[in-house]
């Protein structure tokens, strides 16, 4: 290779790398900022605060559980599909369960959801099946198991008792004219930018995800780290699905339905890499606030459901394949 030739590849690689940063650090802050625009110009009442509240309250049991799939794809594990059964589950338990109290209800629903995360993280952690075909696997025994158990009907609290009454509470409380599970969520953020960037865990987390072999043959526990991602995932997933029983009060198995695409894309499009090992907790916040915005703005414009979802798809394909061109002319595919 001639120098010259050699210089202009350098170059190459450097702009690449700079481009990769750039949509990795302030890709997502632009994108909103160009949302908030595009979504002042569709409608005048874009920017009040009723709107506002109005992007903030649907997407916020979204960004609980974004926050938990960012664990599974930043490890190297793409995304868990039994999310929407095990937030059926959690939030079914949780109503089923009150006669021990408000705290035992919750405890039960946390239990149950805890419970499959470890079924899961076991078996693609340590027997290493495949996340994707497994995962789905215990979305249909896990949906068809609810439905053999209730009979195919809803679960209610009831209003009558305390625990009744203080449950469908969870989800409407405020603080500072900010709904309570808002703050929750933010909370929740703290602790896992926390984890992710400041723990052993989190690095062993990065290094799994980034070059699995390069970490098994480093000394690192990666079964175990694969293990604890998707028990957070589905941790964070159950405390959701509780939160949703308690905002719509009823425990059913529909709960839940469409979150693990829609927590996969916000993922994905606030740059966390499905190849694992690339992203950050700010970028997810940020991809659950631009599908919080794209939905609503959509909405203002008369937008119908079945479009929107067109819509989200193909956001989510453009994503994929800008962050998988950039891996490859960077040289960092995993293919």
């Amino acid at each position: 290779m001639t120098k010259p030739q050699a210089n202009r590849d350098q170059g190459r690689e450097l702009e690449i790398s700079l481009l990769r940063r750039c949509f990795s650090a302030m890709g997502i802050s632009v994108v909103i900022v160009l949302l908030v625009l595009v979504g002042r110009v569709v409608s005048p009442d874009f920017l009040s605060t009723d709107n506002l509240f109005n992007i903030i309250r649907p997407v916020t049991l979204l960004g609980i559980v974004a926050l938990g799939v960012m664990f599974i794809t930043y490890g190297g594990h793409f995304v868990d599909l039994s999310i929407p059964a095990i937030m059926a589950m959690s939030g079914m338990v949780a109503v089923a369960a009150q006669g021990l109290g408000l705290v035992g209800s919750v405890l039960c629903g946390l239990g149950a959801g805890m419970t499959i995360g470890l079924i899961n993280g076991f078996l693609i952690g340590y027997l290493r099946l495949n996340p994707i075909i497994w995962t789905l696997a215990m979305n249909f025994m896990l949906d068809g198991l609810l439905r053999w158990f209730t009979g195919g009907v809803q679960v209610y609290p009831d209003y009558s008792t305390p625990t009744g009454a203080m449950f469908v509470q969870l989800s409407r409380g405020e603080l500072g004219g900010v709904p309570g599970i808002t703050w929750f969520w933010l909370g929740l953020s703290v602790l896992a930018a926390w984890l992710v960037r400041r723990t052993g865990f989190g690095q062993q987390l990065q290094l799994t995800g980034a070059a699995y072999d390069v970490a098994a043959t480093s000394g690192v526990p990666v079964r175990r780290i694969i293990l604890l991602s998707f028990f957070i995932s589905s941790l964070l997933t159950a405390c959701a699905g509780i939160l949703l029983a308690s905002l719509s009060k009823q425990g059913t198995f529909t709960n839940g339905m469409g979150y693990d695409f829609n927590a996969i894309t916000a993922v994905v499009v606030g740059g966390v890499a499905l190849s694992g090992g690339v992203g950050s907790v700010f970028g997810v916040l940020g991809g659950v606030l631009v599908i919080g915005l794209i939905g609503n703005i959509m909405t203002l414009a008369g937008w119908g459901s079945f479009d929107q979802m067109v819509a989200r798809g193909v956001i989510f394909v453009l994503v994929v394949a800008l962050m998988t061109l950039l891996a490859r002319r960077g040289g960092q595919s995993h293919e």
